[in-house]
């Protein structure tokens, strides 16, 4: 197993969550046929994606599901942080 693989395939899954999550927030504020036509879109192109991940090597795979799974805590662990307030 590659580990310069793993890493960038684990970055690769982060990205591909967080993409993937502001693509859904916006399609949430959108009109209802906007929001069905574009959640079909999202979910072909993951499946896409996961499909041809899954086809590559075992490093690849294992990249992407480590990166795909340590980002969603991660991300909310860094959205529930107290923000300091700028001093004058």
């Amino acid at each position: 197993m590659d580990a310069l693989t793993v890493l960038a395939l684990a970055a690769f899954g982060s990205t591909a969550y967080l993409t993937t999550l502001a693509t859904v927030q916006w399609l949430n504020q959108q009109a209802l046929r906007t929001k069905v036509a574009g959640l079909v879109v999202v979910g072909m192109v993951l499946c896409a994606l996961i499909g041809t991940i899954a086809n590559a090597s075992e490093s690849v795979v294992i990249g992407f599901v480590v990166g795909a799974s340590i980002t969603p805590p991660v991300h909310r662990w860094i959205s529930q942080r107290p923000r300091p307030v700028a001093g004058h």
